[in-house]
């Protein structure tokens, strides 16, 4: 610990999420960020602002500042905060740890499973920004404190509750990576076979959740289809490729899942995110002590 805590002086933490629209005012120019600058059509337009409406507006900005702001007082360094689409963006969080006199800087994407076309992109966004030491912690789908905190959520969703199934769910990507072998399938599967095996679960599944609607295949199977041929009538929901509640969480599965599975007469029930619990929270904590030591 204190080899690692001399390696991390003169250092800084960048946490980097996808970023959210600030009100219904902002959902036009995030969508348009998303889209690479291109307006999207007023019909998409819309259809996201319900989405966004009926969950209140998303939280993940004021989450993503909880878990940088808990994870400065674990590490005892220096953590900002960058979003890949909206403010504050990346380039923002590393002009604030350069004016901090920041001499290595840490990028910690708070996403588990490294995809080049997804979290790829967070450290193409850094090196642009960044010209200085840079560690990059390319996902951490497979560490034991990551392991150890989704195991946590599960047996606090198992409490006075008994599901048949357990169904892990992370966001789907076009279906053309696994052509141009990128190992984003794998990745999930790892974990969930890992998180399986710590929890004992009698019986589990994987299904992809959150696909767009971009005119080229994305990877399934969806959670929808999964509920649509299930057998089980309880079955638990854990994302275990998501660390904090937002749009994906709080409508794709509160939401639309729920209300599919009422329909077919399902008892679906979720995990509850990681957020910024003290649990997760040590579980950044170690990734980043590792990916410094191994650097």
């Amino acid at each position: 610990m204190k080899a690692c805590q001399r390696l991390l002086n003169g250092a800084a933490v960048l946490c980097m999420a996808y970023g959210s629209p600030e009100g219904d005012e902002g959902i036009e120019a995030y969508f348009t960020h998303i889209r690479g600058g291109r307006p999207p059509s007023p019909q998409a337009l819309e259809h996201l602002r319900e989405r966004y409406r009926a969950i209140g507006g998303s939280p993940l900005t004021t989450i993503t500042r909880a878990q940088a702001e808990a994870l400065a007082g674990e590490l005892g360094v220096p953590v900002f905060v960058g979003m890949k689409h909206a403010p504050p963006f990346i380039a923002d969080g590393v002009a604030k740890a350069r004016a901090a006199g920041t001499v290595r800087l840490i990028g910690l994407p708070l996403a588990p499973h490294y995809a080049e076309m997804s979290v790829g992109g967070y450290l193409t966004a850094i090196r642009k920004e960044w010209k200085g030491e840079l560690v990059f912690v390319r996902g951490f789908h497979d560490h034991p404190a990551f392991v150890a905190a989704v195991h946590a959520l599960i047996e606090e969703a198992r409490q006075g509750f008994d599901p048949e199934l357990v169904i892990f769910t992370a966001h789907s990507l076009p279906s053309r990576i696994e052509s141009e072998g990128d190992p984003y399938r794998e990745r999930l599967l790892e974990s969930c076979r890992l998180v399986a095996e710590a929890a004992s679960l009698p019986a589990w599944e994987f299904a992809f959740q959150s696909a767009s609607t971009t005119g080229e295949p994305w990877l399934g199977p969806s959670l929808d289809e999964r509920l649509a041929t299930l057998q089980a009538r309880r079955v638990l929901v854990c994302p275990i490729g998501f660390v904090a509640d937002h749009l994906e969480v709080l409508y794709d599965i509160d939401v639309e899942a729920m209300a599919a599975a009422k329909k077919r007469g399902i008892e679906l029930r979720r995990t509850r995110s990681f957020n910024a619990r003290p649990l997760f929270i040590k579980a950044l904590g170690a990734i980043v002590r590792d990916q410094v030591l191994r650097t």
